[in-house]
């Protein structure tokens, strides 16, 4: 009762079983009760691993994964059956496999060894010597200069690579001092008659293996031509020689134009060393060969001739071929009788030669002649069937095909939000019947597709029924041939603005406005736009009015008596009309009031502001808020609560916020500006941060709008509700 006083474990290990319906004693390794061990029974330890509490946790397959212990070893083989040797020494190397203890025993391949050699035990786990034999061979067991016995056959192990050393001195074994490893005697003596014998024939060898394993892929590309004199036009003919620096062969190829007439052949000269001077004539079979004999005896004896290979190449033909230091740019090189002359080479091949020879001058030859000029393609004159663009489709190829529209400019000037891409005036009949020129119509030019349509302004009591004026499509400008080759011109973006006057199917409009969204348009294309770019107009402006800018000096300060450097709208339009004698138009003169105009400064109302953004926003049902706030966080990588107002901007269009540019834009501002502001009545407290946006949150079925303002600061985000 003692011993059991703490302990816990009482469970009995199953030592008895049934092998083939027998009973019998299976369990000869388990422990007995509580896994401590029987009278006189020893545990066998079953893996290399370190005592209990030392080392890794990890299994010994993960830990020890592709590792192994590498030993130099050898084994001593009697041999009673030959008297050139009594015994044999075999070199082989021991494999211990750390992750589960496997050895595996590999003979090095010797060269004419005559026997079988490769892997002589293989991977698995070797038993240790009778009267061991229930036990395996661990880590434990191997050091250098020391035997081990796998299946009755005895190796003596001479040495280890650094990592096995390394591991065993981590693991606590004293290694002893690496043995001398003997040679096998027979081996040795073979050895000996070799090195001692001479060979009969002299050996000569050819070894290109260099060359290619060096310049394998590297090809020289040069540009000729071949000016051959015995076509039946005389013409050049432009060449592709390649030189392959694996094998110094050539292969040539012919650029064939475009209906030349000639066939298209793979090849002009197939891959071979080229000759430099072919033809000399066909030679007999065996006449050309890597190698020559020589007779040393003649027939003297019995006919019968003593043959050894002549290292001196008596009586061989010699030819010389073309070698990468004979390609130079301007050479001409013979081609089988065919003179090609070099005229160019690429990239990689200067760079070859201006290495390996230190060419510096790669001046090409000119060799292309001009092409011949392309005659003008004619057209027929439109027939008046269907439209100008499909009829011209017909004429383009065998197989008509219907007109291809700009689809790239569609996608850029479509609708997209708030971005209408649409120009929009008013504009009014050029006539003197008083029943028309008080008409009003509404002009609407579709960027994306060029195209006009017309709406007539409906007015009380005019006796005329408004709408659609005209439908929308491409409209042709006046005063063109109708039945002519050449396409017609319509209508562009460019020959709309204020001032301009129009003909649309024999209707005279003079466009007398436009709306803020035209005109800001104008202003940010102004490259697009000459009547909106400032730059342009001034320069007109000073060509005309610098002689007489004294006068304008006096006329200017005849309409401000009082100083203020400040007039009205009208004056200054008819000064500008009186000194350009109608040079400008009504959109240049609108453009230089706008551009110089002073702008009127007031207090922007914040309620309305936000009552119209939410309301926008609610239209639109734009819910994407929470994603949108996450963002505006993210950007802010130094959480300084600061934002610049360009990045906000870009933001919020990036999540194509429906708000218009201009309403956005004030939103900006007004936030920037309470941000700064500490007695503003909507800031919480003084801070020195700054606010990101605002969010105006439109709910649906809800009659109360609520806005919400994020301040980012340390802290994190305080909310505010208005």
């Amino acid at each position: 009762m003692v011993r059991e006083l703490g302990k816990e474990r009482f469970h009995k290990s199953q030592h008895w079983g049934f092998c083939n319906n027998v009973a019998m004693l299976v369990g000869e390794d388990k422990p007995g009760i509580g896994g401590e061990p029987l009278p006189g029974q020893k545990l066998k330890p079953k893996y290399s691993v370190f005592p209990a509490g030392m080392g890794s946790d990890a299994p010994a397959w993960v830990a020890f994964d592709k590792q192994v212990l590498s030993f130099d070893a050898y084994v001593e083989e009697e041999v009673p059956d030959k008297n050139q040797e009594l015994y044999r020494i075999r070199h082989c190397k021991i494999y211990f496999y750390l992750e589960d203890d496997t050895i595996q025993v590999i003979e090095p391949q010797v060269k004419n060894s005559g026997i079988m050699q490769g892997t002589i035990v293989r991977r698995h786990r070797i038993p240790l010597p009778p009267p061991n034999e229930d036990e395996y061979y661990t880590i434990d067991h191997f050091n250098i200069n020391t035997e081990v016995i796998f299946y009755a056959q005895r190796y003596k192990i001479t040495d280890c690579d650094q990592f096995t050393k390394n591991f065993l001195r981590k693991m606590g074994v004293r290694l002893n001092p690496p043995a001398s490893r003997p040679d096998d005697p027979y081996t040795k003596e073979r050895q000996k008659i070799l090195d001692s014998m001479n060979p009969l024939r002299p050996y000569e060898r050819i070894d290109t293996l260099k060359q290619f394993l060096e310049h394998d892929g590297h090809v020289l590309r040069f540009f000729c031509v071949w000016d051959d004199p015995e076509s039946m036009f005389h013409d050049p003919r432009e060449l592709v020689l390649h030189y392959y620096l694996s094998d110094d062969t050539i292969d040539i190829k012919e650029i064939t134009p475009v209906n030349s007439g000639r066939d298209a052949v793979p090849l002009f000269l197939r891959r071979d060393k080229l000759p430099k001077y072919a033809p000399t004539g066909l030679y007999q079979p065996g006449t050309i060969t890597a190698r020559t004999v020589l007779n040393v005896f003649g027939n003297l004896v019995g006919n019968r001739g003593r043959y050894i290979l002549d290292n001196r190449k008596t009586g061989a033909v010699h030819q010389e071929f073309y070698r990468d230091s004979d390609l130079k740019i301007g050479e001409v090189i013979n081609v089988w009788g065919r003179k090609i002359l070099l005229c160019d080479c690429d990239e990689f091949t200067k760079d070859y030669y201006r290495t390996k020879y230190g060419i510096e001058d790669f001046t090409p030859v000119p060799y292309k002649t001009s092409p011949p000029p392309k005659p003008e393609k004619t057209f027929p004159p439109y027939t008046g069937f269907g439209s100008e663009e499909d009829s011209l489709c017909s004429c383009m190829g065998l197989l008509p095909k219907p007109p291809q529209k700009d689809f790239k400019k569609f996608m850029e000037k479509d609708r997209s939000g708030l971005e209408s891409n649409i120009l929009r005036f008013l504009a009014k009949f050029v006539t003197d019947s008083p029943i028309d020129k008080d008409r009003k119509f509404i002009i609407c030019y579709f960027l994306s597709d060029d195209t006009i349509s017309v709406y007539e302004h409906t007015q009380r009591n005019s006796g005329i029924l408004g709408g659609k004026f005209l439908e929308r499509g491409r409209i042709k400008k006046p005063g063109q041939e109708l039945f002519k080759s050449e396409p017609s011109e319509y209508f562009k973006a460019q020959d709309l603005f204020v001032g301009a006057r129009v003909c649309f199917h024999g209707h005279n409009f003079l466009l007398v406005d436009a709306d803020e969204y035209t005109i800001n348009y104008m202003e940010k294309h102004a490259n697009e736009f000459s009547v909106a770019d400032t730059g342009f107009i001034l320069k007109k402006l000073k060509d005309i009015a610098e002689p007489r800018s004294r006068e304008i000096r006096q006329v200017f300060a005849a309409t401000d008596p009082e100083h203020t450097k400040v007039i009205e709208y009208e004056p200054f339009r008819n000064l500008i009309v009186s000194f350009t004698d109608g040079a400008f138009s009504e959109h240049e003169i609108m453009t230089l009031g706008r551009y110089y105009g002073v702008k009127e400064e007031y207090e922007t109302d914040l309620h309305l502001l936000l009552a119209v953004a939410q309301e926008q926003l609610k239209k639109n049902s734009f819910e994407n808020f929470g994603q949108l706030s996450a963002v505006l966080a993210y950007n802010d990588r130094e959480k300084c609560g600061v934002l610049p107002y360009q990045m906000c901007r870009t933001i919020c269009k990036s999540f194509k916020l429906p708000l218009a540019d201009d309403l956005l834009e004030a939103v900006l501002t007004i936030m920037k500006m309470i941000g700064t502001d500490s007695h503003h009545p909507f800031l919480l407290k003084k801070s020195n941060t700054c606010l990101f946006w605002m969010i105006c949150l439109a709910r649906k079925n809800d009659l109360i709008c609520t806005s919400y303002s994020f301040w980012i600061s340390v802290s994190g985000p305080k909310l505010i509700r208005c």
